[in-house]
C-alpha cells in the first residue's frame, strides 16, 4: 500500500538543570524576570509526528512518503530517514525558515520551561497531494496528522476532492482548532484516531455524540493508555486490544506515533483491524522502552516472539510473512 504521512517534522533539544526553578524565581519580581540556567546535559532527538510515524512504518518494511515542511537544516535528518527507508522526496524545504524545534529545560522536580518554534511548519499549507500521487503512482491512503492547522484542513479537503482515502489524526492540534475546523478535518475520513481525552474533547467541540461522529467517519480508533486500544465503526463489532505484555517503560515520547505506524503498516499488509491494533501496540511498546521516538529497531525474531507472548501464536504467524528480513 502506498501511504503518504503528512504532519510535523521537528527536532527536540532537551536539557537538564541540576536544581529547582522554584528556588530561582522571586514571586514579586516575575514582571522583571531575566534568568539564565547553566545546564548539565543536552540531548538532541529527531522528532515530529509525521517523521516518527514514517520511521516506524519503514522499520516494518514499508516505504512511506513523508510530507511536511522543513528548513535547509534538514539535511542530516533527511539522510537518517532515507537510510531507514522513508521517502523524503516530497518534503517541502523552506527558503526562509528553520525546521521546527522544541527546546525544553527540565529541573530536578521535573518542572519544565520550554519553547516551540514552528518555523517552516507553517509552509506545509502550500503542499499539494496530487503531484505526490503522480510521482509515486497513486496514493492508497493519506494520514493527516498534527501539523500547521491550515495544512491539515487543506490535505483533508484535497483527499475528499480527489477521492483519496484518508485518516484524520488531529492529536495535539485538537485544542487549537475550532469545532467547525475539526468537523471539516474529519468529515469523510476512513479512520479517525484520538486518545481517550481527545475523543471527549472532539465530541464536545463539534457538538456531536460518539454515534454521530461515526456518521462522518468509517472507523474510529481510540488509544486508552494502559488499557489498550478500542476500535469502533460502521457495521463492525467493537474491538478491544490490550497493551503488549512485559513492557519496561522508559520514555513515553512518541508512543502514540509508534502505535499509528504499526497500525497502518499492518493495514498496508492487508491484515484486519484487530491484527493492525496488535502490531500497533507492540510497536508502541518498543518506543516506550527506548529513550527517543526514533531510537528503536524492529528485530523480526524478537518482534514475532513478543507478538506471540502478548497475543498468541496465530497473530505472530499472520505477521511473519510481512516483516523484513
Amino acid at each position: 500500500m502506498k501511504i503518504a504521512v503528512t504532519g510535523s517534522i521537528a527536532t527536540d533539544h532537551l536539557m537538564h538543570f541540576p536544581g529547582r526553578f522554584a528556588g530561582q524565581l522571586i514571586a514579586d519580581q516575575l514582571d522583571k524576570v531575566s534568568l539564565s540556567f547553566l545546564v548539565d546535559d543536552l540531548v538532541v532527538r529527531r522528532g515530529g509526528v509525521a517523521a516518527n510515524i514514517a520511521f516506524g512504518m519503514a522499520q516494518l518494511g514499508l516505504r512511506p512518503v513523508l510530507l511536511g515542511a522543513v528548513g535547509a537544516d534538514f539535511a542530516d535528518y533527511r539522510s537518517w530517514l532515507e537510510r531507514h527507508g522513508v521517502d523524503c522526496d516530497s518534503v517541502h524545504v523552506s527558503e526562509l525558515a528553520h525546521t521546527a524545534r522544541f527546546v525544553c529545560t527540565t529541573d530536578d522536580d521535573l518542572c519544565q520551561i520550554a519553547s516551540f518554534y514552528a518555523g517552516a511548519m507553517s509552509e506545509a499549507r502550500n503542499i499539494e497531494l496530487a503531484p505526490v500521487a503522480a510521482r509515486v503512482g497513486g496514493l492508497e491512503l493519506v494520514l493527516v496528522s498534527a501539523n500547521d492547522p491550515e495544512a491539515m484542513l487543506r490535505h483533508s479537503a484535497e483527499c475528499r476532492d480527489r477521492g483519496y482515502r484518508f485518516a484524520a489524526d488531529p492529536s495535539q492540534q485538537l485544542a487549537r482548532m475550532s469545532g467547525e475546523d475539526v468537523r471539516q478535518l474529519i468529515d469523510g475520513a476512513e479512520y479517525l484516531l484520538t486518545n481517550e481525552y481527545e475523543r471527549s474533547l472532539l465530541e464536545s467541540k463539534v457538538g456531536l455524540t460518539g454515534d454521530q461522529v461515526l456518521d462522518l467517519v468509517t472507523v474510529r480508533v481510540t488509544t486508552l493508555g494502559a488499557d489498550g486500544v478500542e476500535i469502533t465503526g460502521r457495521g463492525i463489532e467493537r474491538i478491544h486490544v490490550p497493551v503488549a505484555r512485559d513492557v519496561v517503560a522508559d520514555d513515553p515520547t512518541g508512543v502514540g506515533d509508534g502505535f499509528r505506524a504499526g497500525f497502518f503498516a499492518a493495514l498496508g499488509w492487508g491484515l484486519g483491524l484487530e491484527r493492525a491494533a496488535q502490531v500497533g501496540c507492540l510497536l508502541a511498546a518498543l518506543v516506550l522502552e527506548t529513550t527517543g521516538p526514533q531510537e528503536y529497531a524492529v528485530k523480526p525474531d524478537i518482534f514475532l516472539k513478543r507478538l506471540a507472548d502478548s497475543y498468541g501464536d496465530a497473530v505472530a504467524d499472520d505477521v511473519r510473512p510481512f516483516l523484513p528480513a
